[in-house]
C-alpha cells in the first residue's frame, strides 16, 4: 500500500520561507512523478509544482514561478517544496501526489495522480 506523508507546514509571516516535505512509502519512489497541489478555504484544489519521475522537467503554476522550487531525493523517498517570498495568498493546505505519468499536461493535472497525502497546512500572515 502506497502512503504519502507531508510535513513541514506552519504559520509564517509574509516574505518568509518554508520547506514542506513528502515521504512516500510502500512503492517504488523513483518511478513516480511527484507534484504539489494546494487548496485554500472555499476554493478548488490547484496545481503548484511537479517534477518528473526521472528528476528532469519541473513545472510550476504561474503564481509561484520564481518563488517556489521542487526537488526530490530518491535515496530518501522524499519530495520537497521550497517556498520563498511567501504571500498571504499562498495560505492553503498543501497536498503531495504521486503517479506513474509523464508529459506536462498530465503532470499539471490532479486527475493524473494515483496517490495522495493528507495535506499540511501553510498559513502566511500579512
Amino acid at each position: 500500500q502506497v502512503q504519502l506523508a507531508e510535513s513541514g507546514g506552519g504559520l509564517v509571516q509574509a516574505g518568509d520561507s518554508l520547506r514542506v516535505s513528502c515521504v512516500v512509502s510502500g512503492g517504488t519512489f523513483s518511478r513516480y512523478s511527484m507534484a504539489w497541489f494546494r487548496q485554500a478555504p472555499g476554493k478548488e484544489r490547484e496545481f503548484v509544482a511537479a517534477i518528473s519521475w526521472n528528476g528532469g522537467p519541473t513545472y510550476f503554476a504561474d503564481s509561484v514561478k520564481g518563488r517556489f522550487t521542487i526537488s526530490r531525493d530518491n535515496a530518501k523517498n522524499t519530495v520537497y517544496l521550497q517556498m520563498n517570498s511567501l504571500k498571504a495568498e499562498d495560505t492553503a493546505v498543501y497536498f503531495c501526489a504521486a503517479g506513474h505519468l509523464s508529459g506536462w499536461r498530465a503532470l499539471m493535472s490532479s486527475k493524473s495522480y494515483e496517490y495522495w497525502g493528507q495535506g499540511t497546512q501553510v498559513t502566511v500572515s500579512s
